[in-house]
């Protein structure tokens, strides 16, 4: 589900007829396959145990959780955020293309290096709207409509801190039951993460229309308008 592989590289280079095209391959693909278990938003509590304050004004985290294009989206409208990066993360750098982790065997997630000011937005702040908004955290290597290892809940902890913060949270979350099932989120250490195709970048900001976008993630920058008014920004940060 969702793959475009080879093809949609090729018609790009083709100019407006091979626009056309591809838009019209990917938007009849996706009516195709986008409906399904559409992701919902639920209210989580924050997390009890956070990163203390920081003076620093720059760190980077990594969540991995469905359709990079998604995760992407949501971050890139949470204030504090100053990058949000659609990436690979969890193989190695020669299977880190769409291409290859389509497969679902290369040990890549489709993931999201989100780099934010921590006197602004807390590592543990990122984990509550992941946790609620960005994803569905109960489902194993799988969201909405797509399934497979490469779209698996996944955190990748850049520092023990961080790590720390991460497993309290999905302990907190599991003994509160605030999910209707325990989560299925690992904690991955020692990857390295893969910027995706420039294709991918600011998709969701990029193709508004496109209805996978319009059915399974637009729905999300919404809800976190509504459950996180004082994180959200109306004008997303876009990687350029």
């Amino acid at each position: 589900m969702k793959s475009r592989s080879r093809f949609v590289v090729l018609l790009r280079s083709y100019g407006g007829w091979g626009a056309l095209l591809l838009a019209m391959m990917l938007g009849f693909q996706s009516l195709a396959g986008a409906f399904g278990n559409v992701e919902t938003a639920v209210v989580i509590p924050a997390p009890l145990k956070d990163e203390a304050p920081s003076t620093s004004h720059s760190e980077t985290a990594i969540f991995a959780g469905g359709c990079f294009w998604g995760v992407q989206g949501v971050f890139q409208h949470v204030k504090g955020v100053t990058n949000a990066v659609s990436g690979y993360a969890g193989g190695t750098a020669q299977t880190a293309n769409y291409d290859a982790v389509s497969g679902g065997n290369t040990g890549h997630a489709e993931s999201v290096q989100v780099t934010f000011d921590p006197t602004q937005v807390s590592y543990g702040q990122l984990l509550q709207i992941y946790f609620s908004v960005a994803h569905n955290p109960t489902e194993l290597n799988r969201q909405g409509p797509d399934s497979g290892t490469q779209y698996r809940s996944a955190i990748f902890p850049l520092t023990e801190s961080q790590q720390q913060v991460a497993e309290a949270y999905i302990a907190q979350l599991d003994a509160s039951h605030s999910l209707t099932k325990p989560l299925a989120t690992r904690i991955e250490n020692n990857v390295h993460f893969y910027p995706a195709e420039a294709y991918h970048q600011n998709f969701l900001n990029d193709n508004p229309d496109y209805p996978y976008i319009v059915i399974n993630d637009l729905p999300k920058v919404k809800q976190l308008q509504q459950l996180f008014p004082q994180q959200y920004r109306a004008d997303p940060v876009l990687v350029n």
